[in-house]
């Protein structure tokens, strides 16, 4: 693989500036997430941002009291050990509210992390099919994800900023009253520090983002060399070299550059702290001097060093985390990106329900379709019906279009010409969620779950699961049925738990199916969903031609009453259907029985005497 110097996009200063507008709309995200607890988050840190102010000032008097009683033996000490309880009771009550606020601040994280990543997985639903076929899209989405955990790290840096904040008031205060140009010279000492952090902030998130791509890829890099998916071809080919070495050019090239951003970030860090520490003792000394004049007493120099100290390092502190809070905004706006993409195939509240019964079926007319960034037309003025109750097969060599007209059937994507009715009404006029309830798909790459087989089943309707938690019996019921009208009962009845059986490698104790295994749990979704028409894309692939054969004598107890579309490269399926469209690089070109095909002697005819020719 050929090195791939890249170098990162300059982000410039309005941009993080412009990055801070997410900020309002992630404290919405917050208060969404746990309102009580953000109440509680907010009060406890407004208790603790007061209190260095009050221990400082009650050690000041603690001294000054000592050197009084050193000067007069008589006086006396209840004011001292009053001082003294109440700077232990101070440190104590401190100790005990850092503790509950870090505690409030990882439970409120987990829930925020929690919250984000159900609103992604709603987002991401709500989203069009071409949507998740583009790269770019595909990155946004992977920086989406990525922001979820890591953003809880903005959730306790933002609260905490507000505190400090509020503490290096009530320390500016304690200062004015005593000497107003420290803090002059304590925001000069901690500018240089703030600008640089600001400046390698935005070249650390502009290399992350340019490099969005490669680090997905070495994601996938990670999964290629040590999965089940990819295992016997790892073997068989030998590949585990060449992806390691992919892997080992790639990650290096990403090491090498963030190497040298973290080494200039780490030399300029040291240079401008070591001048802000100079600038402390600086006014360390002045502040030396004025005790040993007289000017001040020896509580106010340990009050006002204390102080200078505190609001240097608190101060420094709030630079640095602006300029944190300020990079993590830009990784923000990353999500609130993937929050703003918008799908093309929307629910509307004018959209009217799937008829039910169908009384006159589908009709397709002059469809037309290119996928996106396409100009090449993947189905080209096609004119068919389904009617209501009938079954119909597409045929067709790959690539002639079939796959595609189901998509646009169940509108997973809408035509880029022409029109599709059920009943005379538009597809598009219908509200997409009871359209996508009235039709069943088992699509030919039909989706393995890493889930028990009672869930791999029962995902043909879900909504089976909520409605029938209360009484498992029926639900068990309901799955079993499906199980033996698909033949995956005998698939059931050989795992060690059962229905209950965790598939695949992924977790403690999952089960692996073979290919005809899976594909009988697949067609059991079937079986639980109360569609209107069933689509059948390949649905016997995998499945030897015993098996194939009693899976449709079953299926077709199952489309009784109901329209049906198939997909089949086996002539011995489609014979099955009431109509046969042959398709041909993405055009309708024959249509018929089977036997009215064959006496046509067209295509459908030639590419049925080479499959029986296989069978002679």
């Amino acid at each position: 693989m050929p090195p791939r110097k890249k170098q990162p996009p300059k982000l410039s200063l309005k941009e993080q500036w412009q990055a801070m507008g997410n900020l309002p709309r992630f404290l919405r995200l917050i208060w969404e997430t746990q309102p009580t607890m953000t109440l509680w988050n907010i009060g406890l840190r407004l208790v603790a941002a007061l209190l260095p102010l009050a221990i400082l000032y009650v050690g000041k008097e603690i001294i000054d009291t000592v050197i009084a009683l050193m000067e007069d033996n008589q006086m006396s000490k209840t004011y001292l050990w009053y001082m003294l309880g109440l700077e232990a009771g101070l440190v104590i009550v401190q100790i005990f509210l850092r503790q509950l606020i870090q505690l409030i601040d990882g439970l409120l994280g987990d829930l925020f992390s929690n919250h984000t990543s159900e609103k992604i997985i709603h987002h991401a639903a709500t989203l069009d099919l071409y949507q998740f076929e583009n790269a770019d899209f595909y990155d946004k989405m992977e920086r989406a994800r990525q922001q979820t955990n890591s953003r809880t790290v903005l959730l306790s840096l933002v609260l905490t900023q507000l505190q400090e904040l509020i503490s290096l008031l009530s320390l500016a205060l304690g200062l004015i009253v005593f000497s107003p140009w420290l803090i002059i010279l304590l925001i000069i000492a901690v500018i240089p520090t703030f600008i640089g952090e600001m400046h390698f902030n935005m070249q650390s998130y502009s290399l992350t983002r340019s490099w969005t791509q490669e680090r997905r890829e070495l994601d996938y890099l990670r999964f290629l060399g040590a999965s089940n998916t990819a295992a016997k071809e790892v073997k068989i080919f030998n590949l585990a070299r060449f992806l390691a070495q992919r892997f080992k050019t790639l990650a290096h090239e990403y090491y090498l550059a963030n190497r040298k951003l973290i080494i200039k970030k780490s030399t300029w860090a040291g240079l401008l702290s070591a001048l802000g520490s100079l600038a402390y003792y600086g006014a360390y000394v002045v502040i030396i001097l004025q005790t040993i004049q007289g000017l001040i007493t020896l509580g106010t120099l340990t009050f006002l060093s204390g102080t200078f100290k505190r609001m240097q390092s608190g101060l420094q502190g709030i630079m640095l985390r602006f300029s944190q809070i300020s990079s993590h905004s830009l990784y923000l706006t990353d999500l609130f990106d993937f929050f703003e993409i918008q799908p093309t195939i929307k629910q509307s509240a004018e959209m009217l329900p799937f008829p039910n019964p169908i009384k006159e079926g589908f009709r397709f007319e002059n469809v037309g379709f290119k996928y996106p960034g396409s100009n090449i037309y993947a189905i080209k003025n096609i004119s068919f019906t389904i009617g209501a109750n009938e079954k119909i097969a597409l045929v067709g060599e790959n690539g002639a279009g079939k796959t595609t007209l189901i998509k646009l059937l169940s509108r997973l994507y809408d035509p880029s010409e022409g029109k599709i009715y059920v009943d005379n009404i538009p597809l598009d006029r219908i509200q997409l969620d009871d359209l996508r309830k009235n039709i069943g798909i088992i699509f030919q790459d039909y989706i393995r779950l890493d889930f028990t087989a009672k869930e791999n089943i029962a995902i043909g309707n879900i909504d089976i699961i909520s409605k029938n938690q209360k009484n498992g019996h029926q639900l068990n019921d309901i799955i079993d049925y499906a199980a033996e009208k698909s033949l995956a009962s005998e698939v059931v009845s050989e795992l060690p738990n059962g229905i209950d059986q965790m598939l695949g490698r992924r977790f403690n104790d999952g089960v692996e199916l073979s290919g005809g295994q899976w594909q009988k749990i697949a067609l059991a979704r079937a079986y639980v969903r109360d569609a209107q028409l069933f689509i059948l894309d390949e649905p016997t692939s995998a499945l030897d031609a015993r098996a194939e054969h009693e899976v449709f004598e079953r299926f077709t107890e199952l489309m009784v009453n109901k329209s049906a579309v198939i997909i089949s490269h086996r002539f011995s399926t489609v014979r099955m259907a009431d109509r046969i469209l042959f398709l041909e690089h993405g055009q309708l070109i024959e249509e018929g029985s089977h036997d009215e095909l064959i006496d046509i002697d067209g295509k459908y005819a030639e590419l049925y005497g080479l499959q029986a020719k296989g069978y002679q």
